[in-house]
């Protein structure tokens, strides 16, 4: 007989804040460490409540020296201790490389596996409000080509959570991706602290024409499509990566011998990414790929700019996708897709600023 499972509705930062709350209140090595973990906005309200709940000597609020925090968490986690590093940009991290690539993924290599840091590193991607080129880069990319490390990106609150736990509980060093506008949306999240397996990608959706393959925030766009594509009755089947690294093809390469075509949105530029590497190990399948269509779509060879109206040109959204379903699909009939009066900086009414 199945498991009758409660759920309950949660926003991504609540479902991010209960993942921690939960994990903390069972293992006491936990540790929580990040600038602003403690100010008022409490990164996002991901945090909230836990200095409250645990205590100063669990709850660290840092100093603006990113490069030593890490060495400082990496040193504890190799003592017993499971640090969670939260910072409120990805570029806030690019300080710290050092500790990442030279010492935190190397580590476990290094002794021989006698010694693994188990650690969870939070970076939140940036975008909107003129944050410009330095607050608005997807570095998924550089940071799963990195070995010694996982990579995850979670799309929705409910695998936000389950992803949290199984990064906390897991024994190698995990990136764990957030994207900012995906903070204020809800959905339904399991109650139990119950682990998703790492590396193991989600079809959610079933289809006939075309697999699309996405992550993040660009897997919400993906949705907003699918719901136009089926009122059109374009039959789309959709995979939700969520582990970047490491990257498992397997249901990828399923759905592909079904649909014979393979739309990947990236969530971060379209060279030197995430779908090259999909690329790169869908063409060991040789027959496969010879009667496949395959495309990528992602931002464009370009600085992310700090003008709102530039930086419409650089994004992906829903309708991109759209249209280039019906491309690869080969419609003919005309698709008219209603256009909308939304801000191009803001996810929607809830969004009140960058931080």
């Amino acid at each position: 007989m199945p498991i009758k499972r409660k759920y309950k509705s949660l926003t991504f930062a609540d479902a991010i804040n209960e993942a921690m709350y939960q994990e903390m209140s069972k293992d006491k090595k936990i540790l929580i460490f990040g600038l602003g973990v403690t100010d008022p906005k409490r990164v996002f309200n991901t945090t909230k409540n836990l200095l409250e709940k645990f205590g100063k000597n669990r709850v660290y609020e840092i100093p603006l020296s990113e490069n030593s925090i890490t060495g400082i968490c990496l040193g504890a986690s190799i003592n017993g201790y499971k640090p969670i590093l939260s910072h409120q940009r990805v570029e806030f991290s690019l300080v710290a490389m050092e500790q990442i690539i030279n010492q935190i993924s190397k580590w476990n290599f290094m002794t021989a596996g006698k010694s693994s840091p188990s650690l969870v590193i939070r970076l939140i991607i940036g975008r909107g409000w003129g944050q410009g080129p330095q607050h608005n880069q997807n570095l998924e990319s550089l940071f799963s080509q990195i070995n010694g490390l996982k990579v995850v990106s979670p799309s929705n609150p409910n695998d936000a959570k389950r992803l949290l736990i199984a990064s906390i509980r897991d024994k190698s060093p995990v990136i764990f991706f957030e994207h900012r506008w995906l903070h204020q949306i809800k959905d339904k999240v399991i109650y139990e602290n119950k682990p998703l397996k790492i590396g193991e990608p989600i079809i959610k959706k079933k289809g006939k024409m075309i697999t699309i393959v996405s992550y993040s925030y660009m897997f919400i766009e993906t949705l907003k499509a699918y719901n136009f594509l089926s009122e059109e009755k374009i039959s789309c089947e959709l995979i939700d990566l969520h582990t970047l690294r490491p990257l498992n093809i397997k249901k990828i390469i399923k759905s592909l011998k079904k649909t014979k075509k393979l739309l990947i949105v990236e969530n971060g530029q379209e060279d030197f990414g995430i779908g090259s590497e999909i690329l790169r190990l869908l063409n060991l399948e040789k027959k496969l790929i010879k009667k496949s269509e395959i495309e990528i779509l992602g931002i464009k060879n370009s600085i992310i700019p700090s003008s709102r109206s530039l930086s419409k040109y650089c994004y992906v959204n829903y309708e991109d996708i759209i249209k280039k379903v019906v491309n690869m699909c080969g419609i003919k009939k005309k698709i008219v897709i209603k256009k909308t009066n939304k801000p191009l900086d803001v996810p929607d009414s809830s969004f009140r600023g960058p931080f």
